[in-house]
């Protein structure tokens, strides 16, 4: 009997090793940390990891009555403004790059928009860290100062639209995390 229990306990501690060990790790968990020298892309790069951190923060742990709750009946629910914020991280990434542009068509669900936000916001934010990469912003769909005070600082808004609406459903932000240094208190 106890070599069958120590069996069926090696197994349930393996498969779990295994599946944490294979779970994709998301970005922005923290911000890095910041170089001894900058330039004006990576102040840029450094305003999208900021919006990832508090992204990735907002939308932790979210749970269904979280997603689908509305402070009233013509505003958006915690999903739909989830929704809105990865069509933000689209815009700023096919915007900003000329290559690599997020091309989803299919409608995405909580766990595939979370995932997917976060990594548009990491392609741009890696992309404008690149020594070698150079922007014609001159270029791109929309002046690149309308980038700052349109899609990234509206993306920053609803992230707290967020927060606020999980404070209203008792799911509170996590206490541990702080938006000014871009870490997680031990």
């Amino acid at each position: 009997m106890n070599r069958l229990f120590f069996i069926a306990l090696t197994l349930l501690v393996s498969t779990y090793n295994f599946a944490q060990n294979t779970m994709e790790k998301l970005p922005f968990y923290e911000i890095e940390d910041y170089p001894e020298t900058y330039n004006s892309n990576f102040l840029v790069a450094r305003m999208v990891d900021g919006l990832g951190f508090r992204y990735y923060w907002a939308t932790e742990g979210l749970r269904n009555e979280d997603l689908i709750y509305k402070i009233s009946e013509t505003s958006r629910s915690s999903q739909e403004t989830i929704e809105h914020l990865y069509g933000l991280s689209k815009f700023i990434r096919n915007s900003i790059l000329e290559n690599n542009k997020d091309e989803t068509k299919e409608d995405l669900d909580f766990t595939e928009l979370r995932k997917q936000t976060l990594h548009n916001l990491k392609v741009v934010s890696d992309a404008l860290k690149t020594p070698k990469e150079t922007f014609k912003f001159e270029e791109t769909p929309v002046p690149f100062w309308n980038m700052l005070n349109g899609p990234i600082a509206d993306a920053l808004w609803h992230c707290g639209q967020v927060v606020m609406l999980r404070r209203a459903t008792g799911n509170p932000f996590n206490s541990k995390v702080s938006v000014f240094s871009g870490k997680v208190k031990s």
